[in-house]
């Protein structure tokens, strides 16, 4: 998903995976130009050595200021590596399009937008930023939405990758965990348009930024 997104934003790009949640880690931190943690099914504070060995590969990119990309899962990662706070949100899953606020606008924000919409599906939020981040974007549900850590480090809650079809069927298959009333509403709010093609953009902007 992430290599169709992004290819249409800057076609020459290259891409190497790591399934993390095998053991398959990169030997080098020079194996790649940038980085990017995606989303996950597993929560950030389960029991997991996969889990704390992406912490630990996380805190190590910060340290190198490698450019690095967190996309939910991926966010909630960079931020307790980090020293941050991540919890299951007492307001619930969200589900469906959600459109967050742009609060600061760093020069890599172009196209330029106030707000921006993009498909999301977590029961986990960011509870504290770590320490030095920098809030981007957020909501009345989702306060720590983007965040940015120094210079090198972008982390984002919502899923520009997803295809409408496809959190249709997340949504479908967690019907009995979302509950009905967050259930009808992410369905509803599919009918409304995304941006993950802005997101792209911003996301390729930063990472040639660093």
């Amino acid at each position: 998903m992430f290599q169709r997104l992004l290819s249409q934003a800057s076609p020459a790009l290259e891409f190497r995976s790591y399934d993390l949640t095998t053991g398959c880690f990169p030997d080098s931190l020079a194996e790649c130009d940038g980085w990017l943690f995606t989303g996950s099914k597993w929560s950030v504070y389960d029991d997991a050595d996969w889990i704390r060995h992406a912490g630990t590969l996380a805190a190590h990119l910060h340290a190198s200021r490698k450019p690095t990309i967190g996309i939910c899962f991926g966010h909630q990662l960079i931020t307790a590596a980090l020293g941050g706070r991540v919890e299951k949100a007492p307001q619930g899953w969200g589900v469906g399009v959600h459109t967050i606020s742009i609060q600061n606008r760093p020069h890599w924000m172009i196209p330029t937008r106030d707000r921006l919409s993009l498909l999301v599906s977590h029961q986990d939020q960011v509870i504290m930023p770590p320490p030095g981040a920098r809030q981007l974007a957020g909501s009345a549900f989702c306060r720590y939405a983007m965040l940015q850590v120094a210079d090198h480090m972008l982390t984002l809650q919502g899923h520009p990758e997803f295809s409408k079809n496809y959190a249709r069927t997340l949504i479908n298959r967690r019907r009995a965990n979302i509950g009905q009333q967050a259930y009808d509403a992410g369905l509803a709010s599919l009918a409304l348009d995304v941006d993950d093609g802005i997101a792209a953009q911003w996301i390729i902007r930063f990472l040639e930024g660093v």
